[in-house]
């Protein structure tokens, strides 16, 4: 028996609570991952997983076994990826879990220069709405929206952003551009539900000392998923609609969307989040993927005049689904 990597079987086993998930990480077959497992298994003594329908869970001896032989595992996976950056091209496959808004703001049209930069890295990328440990199952790096609560995992906010209120030059020509956030109340605004199903129709907005919040209704709500129908309804001059100011930019660039109360400041805008398990660094082709999409929004925070300050938990988002952020807010 392959003893090391039987070891490496077990860990990956581990991490993914599944044997198919162990074979993607290490490139083999799922039976020759099953077989690693079952051998150790017997020449320990000791059964290291419960094996039901659900996947796999560790049994205590299985616990005991994992913790005591990770610092070593680590330190040689550390020691092999070091040697193999230094010799060779980073290669391999690397699972993506990535939010639509950020992959149609501003990844999609950035990932070829990841490409011609490690061309022999395969991405695997995967819509991805909830960041939580169960979701975390299968994927390497996940780029997502908000403020999550993931204590076991790295959690590195890389950009924060403003929100930015803009509908159409006719659309403005037919209803007359507000000159304070309270004139929206006249507008049909199309507000966005949050991944957690939060309306958020509370539109706060500051300027020096000033701050207003206006309740932004209209004809349409949508969920998150179909963020893409707001923007398309806004383009057509159907609406107003509040973005993200890095997530939109060919749209307000080519003068489709105009933007106004440009002199105010949205600050519940929400940050960027990086998030890992902490073993993930020592991949390589995971702190290549890390590295450029740091790389990315700090691009876009220059295009914006500089980075934005990350803003705090909105006081609504309270996981209600059905209410809106304006109900919360008061309640």
């Amino acid at each position: 028996m392959d003893k090391l990597r039987a070891l490496q079987c077990v860990m990956s086993a581990a991490m993914e609570k599944s044997f198919s998930g162990a074979a993607r990480a290490l490139d083999v077959s799922v039976p020759a991952v099953a077989k690693m497992v079952t051998a150790l298994e017997k020449n320990l003594g000791v059964a290291l997983f419960e094996r039901t329908t659900r996947g796999l869970t560790l049994t205590a001896s299985g616990e005991d076994y994992v913790r005591a032989c990770a610092p070593a595992l680590a330190l040689l996976d550390e020691a092999d990826e070091q040697a193999r950056a230094s010799t060779a091209r980073l290669k391999g496959t690397l699972v993506v879990g990535v939010q639509h808004t950020i992959a149609r703001g501003c990844l999609t049209a950035a990932l070829p220069r990841f490409h011609a930069r490690h061309p022999d890295i395969g991405l695997d990328v995967r819509d991805f709405r909830h960041a939580t440990e169960d979701d975390m199952n299968g994927l390497d790096v996940i780029l997502v929206l908000g403020w999550p609560n993931m204590p076991n995992f790295v959690q590195r906010p890389i950009s924060a952003g403003r929100f930015i209120v803009a509908a159409s030059p006719a659309y403005w020509a037919a209803k007359g551009t507000p000159k304070r956030p309270t004139d929206l109340e006249r507008h049909e605004c199309l507000p966005i539900r949050a991944i957690d199903g939060t309306v958020m129709s509370l539109w706060t907005f500051t300027r020096g000392a000033e701050q207003e919040s206006v309740m932004a209704t209209g004809w349409l709500t949508t969920t998150n998923a179909h963020r893409d129908m707001v923007i398309d309804l806004a383009v057509a001059g159907h609406g107003v609609v509040r973005l993200l100011d890095w997530a939109n930019l060919p749209e307000l660039a080519s003068g489709s969307l105009v933007r106004a109360l440009s002199d105010w400041e949205s600050p519940e805008a929400p940050p960027v989040n990086l998030i890992y398990r902490p073993g993930v660094r020592r991949m390589a082709r995971a702190r290549a993927f890390m590295e450029f999409v740091i790389e990315l929004f700090q691009e876009l925070d220059q295009i914006r005049g500089g980075r934005v300050s990350g803003s705090e938990r909105p006081p609504w988002l309270r996981r209600r689904y059905e209410r809106s952020s304006a109900s919360m807010a008061r309640s």
